[in-house]
């Protein structure tokens, strides 16, 4: 049985709200972290329609979550019975909301620290489900972020979920493309196709945060994803993904084949 904070509400609500503002809307036992918060009851309302994509039970497995912001994710995988809980982020203001939020709610065992997803090959080991829940959009690298990912702590399973832009179904595209049609000085048509892989960059701001730098179309999240190593499902929710790791593939074009070291060439 875990043991809840000990405290009465009115100090609860007090220290919640001391640690504002925050993004996720926690509910901590009738005191909610952020009960003004625009899209409501946020992540909960989100999480319930894509909750039976992952086991429901999580006994023996750890799990990391990267970019935990106040630690909404780690407190489900927690509840779900996981023997280990990892909580990552760079910014100390989510950190310390996820340590009171934990604390508050009886699983005060959950680990938190701070640490970039560029920084993920400290941790020197891999865990059975990395939750990677909207942080590709914030990054100025984002696949690297996941190629890292793939490489240093990636085990079975990743829950995924970006931001994106664009309609239509993913379309076949082929392995090499041309630079033009056969016969033609025209640039291949699937290019301006709905469903062609696409990454859309924001120079400036998206809905007034200047963090929102990409917004993929789902045919682009997929994409990105394979590429990684990853092979992803789509789930109920459009921009959710469970993705089980499977080998790199492209490997033998990567940096090493490109680049090759200094002396090496003939």
């Amino acid at each position: 049985m875990h043991q809840r904070l000990q405290r009465d509400d009115g100090s609860l609500a007090a220290r919640a709200t001391a640690l504002g503002p925050w993004f996720q809307n926690i509910d901590l036992g009738g005191v909610w972290t952020a009960p003004d918060h625009f899209l409501g009851d946020y992540p909960g309302d989100k999480f319930r329609r894509f909750a039976d994509a992952i086991p429901a039970d999580l006994k023996g497995r750890s799990v990391l979550d990267i970019g935990c912001n106040a630690g909404f994710y780690s407190i489900e995988m927690a509840r779900r019975g996981a023997d280990r809980v990892l909580g990552i982020d760079s910014d100390p203001h989510y950190l310390a909301q996820a340590r009171f939020a934990a604390d508050a709610l009886g699983h005060a065992a959950i680990e938190f620290a701070e640490l970039s997803v560029y920084d993920v090959a400290a941790l020197g080991e891999r865990f059975d489900l990395v939750v990677f829940m909207g942080v590709l959009y914030h990054l100025r690298h984002p696949l690297l972020a996941l190629d890292l990912i793939r490489e240093h702590v990636a085990g079975d399973l990743m829950l995924f979920q970006t931001m994106q832009q664009g309609t239509g179904d993913p379309i076949d595209v082929p392995e090499d493309h041309p630079f033009f049609v056969p016969g033609t000085t025209a640039p291949p048509a699937y290019f301006d196709d709905p469903g062609y892989p696409r990454l859309h960059f924001i120079e400036r701001q998206f809905a007034g945060d200047w963090t929102n730098w990409w917004a993929p179309n789902p045919a682009g999240t997929m994409a990105m994803l394979r590429a990684a190593g990853f092979t992803p499902e789509r789930t109920a929710e459009p921009d959710v993904y469970l993705c089980r790791t499977a080998p790199v593939p492209y490997a033998e074009y990567g940096p090493a084949a490109v680049y090759p070291a200094r002396g090496a060439q003939p």
